[in-house]
């Protein structure tokens, strides 16, 4: 039986990050200059800066998950939220639990920084994610709104 692995994001990490990240931002039909790769995941292990942190989710030796996550002041709250901002289980290891298991561990994460509340967003036409997200997680009204492209 393979064993599957879950902890925090180190340096060594990187390849194995970009490549599941990639394959997100894929998914969502998007594309990123090679500069935010490089300072994304530079932020995302770098132990000073403590309002980000990523998790990465080996089976055996195979990386096959990622969430990136940023913790941040609430003008409703006192204590600081944690925005899960990217989720990605690779098609190999969907149906395994390891999503849940990553949002538990983003909440595991988030309470030991004192942010309790962590909130994400998802695309409406996520139809399999949102099967999951509706276990773990509570659907709200809110619908977003971004600055127009200039």
């Amino acid at each position: 039986m393979t064993t599957l692995k879950l902890r925090a994001l180190v340096p060594g990490d990187e390849v194995a990050w970009r490549d599941l990240w990639e394959q997100y931002l894929t998914f969502y039909k998007s594309a990123l200059p090679e500069e935010v790769y490089a300072t994304t995941f530079g932020r995302l292990v770098d132990p000073a800066e403590r309002g980000m942190f990523g998790l990465i989710a080996y089976l055996g030796d195979t990386p096959v998950g990622i969430v990136n996550c940023v913790i941040h002041r609430h003008l409703w709250r006192i204590e600081e939220v944690c925005y899960l901002g990217d989720l990605y289980v690779a098609p190999e290891a969907r149906g395994t639990g390891l999503g849940r298991a990553l949002i538990e561990a983003v909440y595991k994460e988030a309470d030991a920084r004192g942010a309790p509340s962590v909130y994400w967003m998802t695309q409406e036409f996520n139809q399999t994610a949102r099967q999951l997200y509706d276990r773990v997680g509570e659907l709200t009204p809110f619908i977003k709104y971004q600055r127009s492209a200039a």
